[in-house]
């Protein structure tokens, strides 16, 4: 199975850093395609394996699966000076915004496209990735549904859902990052030391998205279970409810989408 990533941008390079890590592709048998030198160096002092070239069409020409991780803007340019193989090929685009219809149209109405949303944690095999098709067989879903769950959680939803889902996955992730990052600043502030309180956080937000995923529970059974009459905790949670937490995560959720 060869696959092709037109962009090593921040995405497309965790995307391929991230295929290396997995069992179901060679690394050899990813090929990078970047005007950027820097960016395609970065990708092979990763990997060695990785094949890399500035030629988008010679990446492409044998791939099995393509994946487009340009910027949204440049997309009908980059397609347009590409030449696919429909009868073989699986299209895989992860920019946001741009509907499987307008793919379609640019492409070929029957080419098997799909569009995808990751996050950057798919560098670390951790990442939430959000699949929606456009003429794909159950099979080729299921394709795609065992590489991505290789590189964390990967779910098939309707292409309506993309904008609130990416709200919740692509922007959500940068959601949790500012919580760490004012955790260590209220670590810092009682005296702990950054480098350590930004641990101490980052792994108790790890903790607890493991407790959710792994035992088919929900955040209220579990904030229960810390939250002792008079202790510290629920004087912590009625004052994030007091400043308006709650409805400042939701606010920022549906601004997003």
């Amino acid at each position: 199975m060869k696959i092709a990533i037109i962009g090593a941008g921040n995405m497309g390079g965790a995307i391929a850093r991230g295929l290396t890590l997995g069992t179901l592709i060679k690394p050899s048998d990813i090929r990078i395609a970047d005007r950027s030198e820097k960016a395609l160096t970065k990708l092979t002092d990763f990997n060695s394996e990785i094949q890399t070239t500035a030629n988008n069409q010679q990446a492409i020409d044998e791939a099995d699966i393509v994946i487009l991780a340009v910027k949204p803007w440049l997309m009908k340019e980059v397609i347009n000076q590409l030449t696919f193989d429909i009868e073989k090929q699986i299209i895989v685009s992860i920019a946001a915004g741009i509907s499987l219809s307008e793919y379609a149209d640019w492409i070929n109405p029957a080419a098997t496209i799909f569009r995808l949303v990751p996050n950057t944690a798919i560098s670390e095999l951790a990442s939430m990735t959000l699949i929606a098709s456009l003429n794909a067989t159950t099979e080729q879903e299921q394709l795609l549904l065992n590489i991505f769950n290789e590189l964390g959680l990967a779910m098939l939803i309707p292409e309506k859902q993309i904008p609130a889902t990416t709200a919740l996955t692509s922007c959500g992730i940068a959601f949790v990052l500012k919580y760490i990052q004012a955790g260590l600043q209220a670590g810092v502030e009682m005296g702990i030391y950054p480098k350590d309180a930004m641990k101490m956080v980052a792994q108790s937000v790890k903790g607890a998205a493991e407790l959710i995923l792994n035992n088919d529970t929900h955040p209220s059974v579990e904030i229960d279970k810390v939250t002792t009459p008079g202790g510290i905790t629920i004087k912590g949670i009625n004052e994030l409810d007091h400043d308006g937490f709650t409805s400042a995560i939701i606010k920022a959720m549906k601004i997003s989408s």
